[in-house]
């Protein structure tokens, strides 16, 4: 025996590489074999995890709340019966009936039978699956009650410009707002809807896209996604020394301001169309009787055509009213 197996040893050793070329040779029919023998049709029972759909039940969602199982004989080859083994535990399968295939048992609760069951194999196990018979008899889904409301959408934006740019008015989403389908005690709390983040950086010259609404756990979207745009303009700044005049005092009372001059630093449309020279900001002798600190903020009496911001410095100024 002992010099049997040095011969089978030796005659492996030949010119250094047979053991390799052994071992692969195994290996590549070890794996013909099983591909020849995963492409056989074998008579197996297969379990399908659904959940079951319909679009036209009013009032109800479209989709059942719970999960069944389905187990049937089918015969398949031997790679799909791996396969839906697999999948059963990963996740479930959706299966889309009408209405007059779903019978009322109460409430909420419908049924289907072994006949709805049949129609719908192919949607269960898959084109290339012949099912022999089915041992699940009857289905039981809930389709919760569900009430609507519509919503603004508000979308969550990071905007950054470039030099000299700016927006020129708000993002414009379309639709602004959406319908909302959910059980009651879902929708209670939900008064608005938010889209994924819009990231737009370094912006000069307009801009559009689509933005997906996010999700909400037990809620329903009429829509999707919503349109966004902007537009941007270029705009050139101008800084101004600007007096700040009372209006609207007494006649017998007198209104001073400090510090009486103000930095104003204009943001206007390019190219420049007006002289902001001749712009005016005041204090009003009302603002400053319903100011309890005796402190008020400036307003524009008259700014150009063109101005599209200001930022005036210092943005607080202190009155003193006295007696003429």
């Amino acid at each position: 025996m002992r010099r049997l197996l040095q011969k089978l040893a030796y005659s492996l050793r030949h010119n250094g590489r047979d053991w390799t070329v052994f071992f692969l040779s195994l290996l590549l029919a070890f794996s013909i074999w099983l591909l020849h023998n995963l492409s056989l049709d074998y008579s197996d029972f297969v379990t399908v995890r659904m959940t079951a759909s319909c679009s036209n039940i009013e009032g109800h969602a479209t989709q059942s709340s719970n999960v069944c199982d389905v187990v049937a004989r089918c015969r398949t080859s031997g790679y799909n019966i791996i396969k839906s083994r697999l999948a059963l535990r990963r996740n479930h399968v959706q299966v889309p009936f009408d209405r007059q295939s779903l019978t009322l048992k109460s409430g909420d609760v419908y049924y289907i039978t072994r006949r709805e069951l049949s129609e719908s194999a192919h949607h269960l196990f898959g084109e290339k699956v012949e099912v022999e018979y089915f041992l699940t008899d009857t289905l039981y889904f809930r389709f919760p009650y569900e009430t609507n409301k519509k919503v603004p959408v508000f979308p969550v934006l990071s905007l950054s410009f470039e030099p000299q740019y700016m927006s020129q008015g708000s993002l414009e989403i379309v639709p602004d707002s959406v319908r909302i389908y959910g059980e009651p005690y879902h929708l209670a709390n939900v008064d608005r809807v938010f889209t994924e983040p819009v990231k737009l950086q370094d912006l000069k010259s307009g801009a559009a896209g689509v933005a997906r609404i996010e999700r909400i756990k037990g809620v329903r979207l009429a829509e999707n996604e919503v349109h966004y745009s902007i537009e941007v303009m270029r705009y050139v700044e101008i800084t101004r020394e600007v007096t700040i005049e009372p209006v609207n005092v007494p006649p017998d009372k007198e209104m001073m301001i400090y510090p009486s001059k103000a930095d104003v630093v204009f943001k206007c449309v390019f190219p420049l169309i007006s002289d902001v020279d001749h712009a005016v900001f005041q204090i009003d002798y009302e603002d400053y009787i319903n100011s309890r600190s005796r402190k008020c903020i400036p307003s524009p009496g008259y700014l150009p055509d063109g101005v599209l911001e200001y930022e005036i410095v210092p943005e607080i100024f202190e009155c003193v009213l006295t007696e003429k």
